[in-house]
């Protein structure tokens, strides 16, 4: 059965610079989830700018782990994203079979939510049905 989770968050993006490319961008993730998720996650993302305002695009990997719901576990977060001259396309999903815990068979995506600088997310997800 289809759930939804939701809450705010905060994020800490810290570059991690290597001197090369300028248009290139390593980061790690450090959030703090709460809400429906009560959870850290650890991650790291790959970035790419581009010479046209507004465009650009990231990858990332992050470890959530604590509660969704009252449920203990990990999962992984897998982001795929980009920026067309201004126009987002954002898609995160759980990483199949990561779930661990009482999370274990978890599947879902995230949307990430930014208002007046503040970050919330909307987490629709399925687990396997007790036996």
């Amino acid at each position: 059965m289809q759930q939804n989770a939701t809450g705010p968050f905060e994020v800490k993006l810290e570059s991690q610079k290597d001197g090369q490319d300028a248009t290139l961008g390593r980061m790690t993730i450090d959030k703090q989830f709460h809400g429906d998720l009560e959870a850290t996650s650890k991650g790291q993302m790959l970035s790419a700018g581009t010479e046209v305002k507004g465009s650009a695009g990231y990858v990332a990997i992050e470890k959530v782990s604590g509660k969704l719901k009252g449920l203990e576990g990990s999962f992984i977060l897998q982001h795929n994203a980009t920026m067309d001259r201004g126009t987002p396309s954002l898609n995160i999903i759980v990483v199949p079979d990561s779930g661990t815990g009482q999370l274990a068979g978890l599947t879902g995506n995230m949307d990430i939510i930014i208002t007046n600088g503040k970050h919330s997310y909307n987490f629709s997800y399925t687990l396997p049905e007790a036996t």
